[in-house]
């Protein structure tokens, strides 16, 4: 027992490394990469095919040997993730695999510009991939100085997030009510005027054109207006995130 606790234990080998040593030649780890990614693979493929696939439909024995195969082309020199570059292949394989054999034509194909024929270089699909990160390093940047121009316009009205995660409508029934409410504001020029120039909500003009109580537009004043600010203001990011989560 005691030799078990103090054992060390072995270091687990990340993705890239167990791609080297396939590259080598080790069937094992071959076995166990496509073993254990097979998750990964069925998520991938059931993107392209906007349907939930099986280990025993062909676009996933398809998407399992494009793995493989992004396995023994990667290249670690080139400084991009397995995961992301095996992405990228494994999409192609499953797209091109639809074409030829007519399936689903009800869903759309397109594929990023760089992306045009099966024989493109490596170079190329390492293009595709950094291309793919950009985008995504420049959205999260983006989403970050949104979230910061956010947080300094709830200063201007003396609120903050946390304070916000603690007083939000615990109920969706009650959110629903609240983001009601912050519409109306946001589409009507009187409120929303006079809530910029005061700083707080028209609680008694609001209350004659909803169907809520007073006490519970003032219990949800704070939330109210966190929401007006995102409907008024230029918050793309949050704005989506309304419309994807709450159902504006």
């Amino acid at each position: 027992m005691l030799g078990l606790l103090f054992m060390a234990r072995k270091k687990k080998k990340s993705l890239e490394e167990l791609a080297v040593e396939i590259q080598n030649g080790n069937d094992d780890a071959v076995t166990e990469v496509l073993q254990s990614y097979k998750p990964f693979v069925k998520k991938t493929v059931s993107s392209v095919c906007k349907k939930y696939i099986t280990e025993s439909d062909d676009e996933f024995s398809i998407g399992l040997m494009a793995f493989h195969d992004s396995i023994l082309k990667f290249n670690q020199d080139k400084g991009n993730s397995l995961l992301s570059f095996s992405e990228v292949i494994i999409k192609r394989k499953v797209i091109d695999y639809i074409r030829k054999n007519g399936k689903y034509n009800d869903i759309s194909l397109a594929v990023s510009p760089f992306e045009k024929e099966e024989d493109q270089s490596n170079g190329t699909l390492e293009e595709t991939l950094s291309f793919e990160e950009y985008k995504k390093k420049k959205e999260q940047e983006l989403r970050k100085e949104e979230i910061i121009r956010y947080q300094q316009t709830l200063l201007e009205f003396d609120l903050s997030l946390d304070e916000l995660m603690n007083e939000s409508p615990k109920h969706e029934d009650a959110r629903i009510n609240a983001i009601g409410v912050a519409q109306i504001v946001a589409g009507t020029d009187e409120f929303k005027n006079y809530l910029f120039e005061k700083k707080r909500l028209p609680i008694k003009k609001i209350e004659e054109h909803v169907n809520v109580s007073r006490k519970t537009i003032e219990r949800n004043r704070k939330y109210i207006i966190s929401v007006v600010l995102i409907l008024s203001g230029d918050f793309i990011f949050l704005k989506d995130y309304l419309k994807g989560r709450l159902g504006l």
